[in-house]
């Protein structure tokens, strides 16, 4: 857990990627106050946005945490297993399974968080998630870039205390969209507060940063075939990072 001191000195940004317009991107202040509700189209134009507002609040990297609502990368290659839901254990992908998502993805879906696109093979991925790959890149020396699912964090905060301010100016361009980019900053400060955690990665491809550790954990699907399970705290590079319900195969 983070000290007074350390939760004194967070701000935490979160953009919702967008393709047919600009993605919103919200950035709170320590104190849960609102800094900015603004739209920015390109990465280059997020990034500048994005770097105006936090020299403007005087915050330098190693207090900014950032959190994009988009998958970190594309699969190299078919992922090698599946998980089993009945049979809460892992198999090798046969030759019918397209092999589409991530470790982090099938995490989430067998915990019942939220219903993942998978994330498709290099060169197959849609507009909107080359958008997400090119964002990480252009803001990683801005924070440290996480990637968040605010799905998944509605469905872990739905009975929180959590408070933060949010500037309705910002809404008009898209509400829900601002306010997944709003619940994608409270899910990277929450982390980074030692209050969350990051599952998957066990492929290599990147974790999921949840807000609160997983309940009733299905430790089978936490971790990767030949490799171990995450902790609940997970890890925190810039690195971070599951298939449907118990009972389904994906």
């Amino acid at each position: 857990m983070a000290s007074s001191r350390e939760e004194q000195s967070i701000y935490a940004a979160g953009i919702d990627v967008q393709i047919r317009r600009k993605c919103p991107i919200a950035v709170i202040r320590p104190d849960g106050s609102s800094a900015a509700a603004v739209w920015a189209d390109e990465p280059k134009e997020v990034r500048s946005v994005l770097r105006d507002t936090l020299h403007h609040e005087g915050a330098g990297p190693e207090q900014v945490v950032i959190g994009i609502d988009a998958p970190r990368m594309p699969l190299p290659s078919p992922r090698p297993y599946y998980w089993v839901g009945a049979d809460q254990t892992w198999r090798p992908r046969t030759s019918k399974q397209r092999g589409l998502g991530r470790h982090c993805e099938v995490a989430i879906s067998a915990h019942g968080l939220a219903k993942p696109q998978w994330t498709p093979l290099k060169g197959e991925a849609p507009p909107w998630m080359e958008r997400g790959f090119a964002l990480y890149a252009a803001l990683n020396d801005l924070g440290k870039t996480y990637e968040a699912f605010p799905s998944a964090s509605y469905r872990q905060l739905r009975s929180s205390d959590v408070t933060v301010q949010v500037a309705l100016s910002g809404f008009f361009g898209g509400p829900k969209d601002m306010m997944d980019a709003y619940v994608a900053a409270v899910t990277t400060r929450e982390y980074a507060l030692g209050r969350g955690e990051a599952i998957g990665d066990g492929d290599g491809l990147g974790a999921i940063v949840l807000p609160r550790p997983v309940r009733d954990r299905i430790e089978g699907v936490m971790g990767w075939p030949g490799g171990v399970p995450r902790s609940p705290r997970g890890t925190r590079g810039a690195g971070q990072p599951s298939e449907p319900p118990p009972g389904r195969s994906d």
